[in-house]
């Protein structure tokens, strides 16, 4: 039905998850370390998804896909790194308001070596080329995956999105270290998608032939139905530590952020249980 193979889900994971690092360096507002290091990040998976595949069990268009979206990651990392003096206009602006009302506050006008509002900055639309140049590989990992086919390919798509949307809120909370005065926009956007993506992700493993034929006995996990009960169970803590995030981000102090991080490290687990244990009793 759908076969769990490790190449598809490093592809899977690097395109979700620079597909999700546009929508956030979109805004303009998160620090341009924050780009760097999930360009990096997602760059050696993509490289993995390449290596494993090839030497495991090829798929020709899935390789070359995994190997481009490696590259399109290295080039938009290379583009930010020379274009590192501009910053984002989020943070330029952010300086420049703070430095006003400090001069306000005590008549001195402090310049600090700041981002060069005259300098070419990072275009964020070279962040989308990775993920749109990874889709043909995922299509043709699902092909390969299972029957039905067109079953297959959406549940690695939506895995994919659902995958980097996770991962990508908890590494942006942990940003909030390095950007204190980061506002809790960007956090909330990645929570607000992760819960979208969540039904598209549960309904596609439910549907025939899924999860629900390996409750109901249908198809034997190999555990007895453990495995079918641990992905209920994975699931439905997903979107419950995705609602306790975002009433956690509600609250004014700082420490709510922290906690709301906190909240998704174990998101990560449980929407990796939801995905890849479906993935497993469908193999089995």
């Amino acid at each position: 039905m759908i076969r769990l193979d490790a190449a598809t889900v490093l592809l899977q994971w690097s395109v979700g998850g620079l597909l999700f690092l546009w929508v956030t360096t979109r805004r303009r507002q998160v620090g341009i370390g924050y780009g760097w290091l999930l360009r990096s990040v997602y760059c050696v998976m993509a490289l993995g998804a390449f290596v494993v595949g090839a030497w495991i069990d090829p798929v020709p268009v899935r390789e070359a896909s995994a190997l481009a979206v490696a590259m399109a990651a290295a080039v938009a990392l290379a583009v930010s790194v020379v274009r590192r003096r501009a910053g984002v206009a989020g943070e330029r602006e952010r300086i420049e308001r703070r430095s006003a009302r400090v001069a306000a506050m005590t008549g001195i006008d402090r310049r600090t070596d700041g981002p060069d509002a005259d300098a070419a900055e990072f275009p964020p639309a070279l962040d989308l080329i990775a993920p749109v140049v990874g889709v043909p590989g995922l299509v043709a990992a699902g092909i390969a995956a299972g029957d039905p086919a067109l079953l297959s390919v959406v549940r690695v798509l939506v895995g994919a999105a659902f995958l980097g949307s996770i991962s990508d809120g908890m590494l942006l909370g942990h940003w909030y270290l390095v950007q204190p005065g980061l506002t809790r926009g960007p956090l909330l956007e990645m929570v607000r998608w992760t819960a979208i993506i969540w039904p598209f992700e549960v309904v596609a493993l439910l549907w025939p032939t899924g999860m629900g034929s390996v409750l109901n006995g249908s198809i034997d996990d190999g555990y007895g139905g453990t495995l079918g009960w641990f992905w209920v169970a994975c699931a439905v803590a997903t979107i419950g530590l995705v609602i306790v995030t975002r009433a956690a981000l509600r609250e004014r102090y700082y420490s709510a952020v922290m906690a709301a991080t906190g909240l998704l490290y174990l998101a990560i687990l449980t929407a990796f249980g939801t995905d890849l244990v479906a993935r497993a009793a469908l193999a089995s």
